[in-house]
């Protein structure tokens, strides 16, 4: 009889500061360190990821985002997370602890591309500002957008405007738009003189 070498998941949710997403952090890792991956709709994760596609068969799911030890998951407006915090928590645990695959072993190189698209990564620097604006983000910014389920990558700067990409528990987000003006905008202007303003690019 062949033994399956299960993984002792632990699963527990945190709050987002968007109240359509929660938070699902593991104790074991799911993705190598730097990794992302976004899905923005059921068919986006086949072939890619069968987590992804797990969480996708609860119907009020609209959006998975994986990162190295997290999972953000959004929602509609069909239920409360009251009502199905926990459940969504003991459902992702179970098949952690069951079945364990986050990834498919046969990925074509083009599938994970796409899925790491959307979970954008910063682009490439072309000026000086360029690069210190992604090391203000990456030291001061990052960590904390990270711990609520989200994730930030820089875009451009151009003529003072300073463009990001805001993903997981960030795209949407209510309070993200008073973050990014309130919080990121102000660190900016202090650390990289000539940035007057960031904005979100639109998705």
């Amino acid at each position: 009889m062949e033994t399956v070498n299960r993984k002792a998941y632990t699963v527990y949710a945190e709050s987002t500061p968007n109240p359509a997403t929660l938070r699902y952090v593991t104790n074991l890792p799911l993705l190598p360190e730097g990794r992302m991956l976004e899905f923005t709709a059921p068919d986006e994760c086949v072939n890619i990821s069968p987590l992804a596609e797990k969480i996708f068969n609860l119907p009020f799911v609209t959006g998975v985002f994986l990162g190295s030890n997290f999972i953000t998951v959004t929602k509609n407006n069909s239920v409360d997370w009251d009502l199905v915090q926990m459940e969504l928590r003991e459902y992702i645990q179970d098949y952690l602890r069951e079945d364990g695959r986050v990834l498919n072993t046969d990925i074509s190189a083009a599938d994970m591309h796409k899925a790491e698209e959307r979970a954008v990564s910063h682009a490439q620097p072309i000026t000086e500002d360029d690069a210190k604006i992604i090391t203000v983000l990456d030291e001061y910014v990052k960590p904390g957008v990270e711990g609520d389920g989200g994730h930030i990558a820089f875009r451009s700067y151009k003529e003072g405007v300073v463009t990001v990409q805001l993903q997981g528990s960030c795209s949407g987000c209510p309070s993200s738009m008073v973050t990014l003006k309130g919080g990121i905008e102000n660190l900016l202007k202090q650390m990289v003189p000539g940035v007057m303003e960031v904005v979100a690019e639109e998705v």
